[in-house]
């Protein structure tokens, strides 16, 4: 993906969004360790390649909040950004990539759009 890409990842709890996450960190060869942001939100991961901005818009009322976060301004100066639970910001940004992953207890599978 090019610098200041947005990628939005959907899945059931569970499914493995942040470890994607955590591979792509690895692929852009950031040593940060990287966690679920469900209680902060947002982590920042550097890398040679560029920041990594991953967020959780889990537990947000709307897309519009990360606007009031500063979503635009992640997505500028990033990267990549990837938003776990944000497939609401598709209306405002339909270039960014969707990949939807699911997790049957065995056997994970990423759909993207």
């Amino acid at each position: 993906m090019p610098p200041a890409s947005l990628l939005i990842l959907k899945g059931d709890l569970g499914a493995g969004k942040t470890t994607l996450v955590q591979f792509i960190a690895q692929e852009l060869k950031s040593e940060a360790i990287v966690s679920s942001p469900s209680y902060t939100l947002i982590h920042e991961y550097p890398s040679p390649e560029g920041l990594l901005v991953h967020i959780d818009a889990y537990r947000l009322a709307s897309p519009e909040e990360l606007f009031e976060l500063g979503l635009e301004d992640y997505i500028e100066r990033a990267r990549l950004t990837v938003v776990e639970w944000g497939e609401g910001l598709l209306e405002f940004f339909p270039e960014a990539s969707l990949l939807e992953i699911s997790f049957d207890g065995e056997t994970r599978t990423v759909e993207s759009n």
